[in-house]
C-alpha cells in the first residue's frame, strides 16, 4: 500500500514539475513572433510609395491620443466625402479580408452569405476589435482601405483562433452601408 501512495505522490510531484517548467508567460513563448511583429509595423510605418510620399496615414483615435493604426485609402476620397461615416454606435456593413503581417489570411467576409453575399455586419463599439473602431470612424461609405493595426489594438497577447498572442493585423475593408446610423447604449 505504501509504494503505491508513494508512486501516486511521486507523479503528482513529478506532473507538477513538468507544468511549472511549462512558460505561462506569453512574452516568453512568443518573443520571437513579438519581436517580428515589430520589426515588421516600424518598416510599415515608413513604407513609401513611388513618389516618395508615405504610402500610410498613421490615424489616432479621436478618443484616445496614444490609440494609433496606419490605413491607406484605396479609392479617391473626394469621391466619398459627402457620404456618411458611421459613429462609435453605428452598425456597419463590411467587406473585409483579414491577414497576419506575414500575410497569412485568417479571416474573410467573402465566406459569408448572410446578411448578404460577402457582407459581415457588425455593431461599432465593444464587438470589434479596437483597430476597427478607429479605422471605421475615418471611413465614409463607398472607401476601401488597407488598415494595419498594431497587436495592442487587436488581440494583444491573446490567442484567438488562427492569431498567435502579439499579431499586428492587416485588414483590406470596404465599408459597404451603414444600416443603423446611431443606436442608444443600453440602460
Amino acid at each position: 500500500m505504501k509504494k503505491i501512495v508513494y508512486f501516486i505522490f511521486t507523479c503528482i510531484v513529478a506532473s507538477s514539475m513538468v507544468s511549472c517548467l511549462k512558460s505561462d508567460d506569453p512574452y516568453k513563448e512568443y518573443a520571437e513572433w513579438l519581436a517580428a511583429n515589430e520589426l515588421w509595423y516600424a518598416a510599415q510605418e515608413d513604407l513609401t510609395d513611388g513618389s516618395g510620399n508615405k504610402f500610410y496615414t498613421k490615424v489616432t483615435a479621436t478618443y484616445d491620443n496614444e490609440a494609433k493604426i496606419l490605413m491607406h485609402w484605396f479609392n479617391d476620397r473626394s469621391k466619398t466625402a459627402a457620404n456618411i461615416s458611421p459613429k462609435y454606435t453605428s452598425t456597419v456593413d463590411i467587406k473585409y479580408i483579414g491577414r497576419l503581417y506575414n500575410d497569412v489570411a485568417f479571416d474573410s467576409s467573402f465566406l459569408s452569405t448572410s446578411p448578404a453575399d460577402s457582407i459581415y455586419r457588425t455593431t461599432m463599439g465593444g464587438s470589434i476589435i479596437d483597430g476597427w473602431n478607429i479605422a471605421l470612424m475615418q471611413m465614409h461609405i463607398g472607401d476601401s482601405c488597407r488598415v494595419v493595426i498594431p497587436y495592442g489594438l487587436a488581440y494583444g497577447p491573446a490567442s484567438i483562433g488562427d492569431i498567435l498572442p502579439f499579431s499586428n493585423l492587416v485588414f483590406d475593408i470596404k465599408l459597404v452601408d451603414i444600416p443603423a446610423y446611431e443606436t442608444k447604449f443600453s440602460e
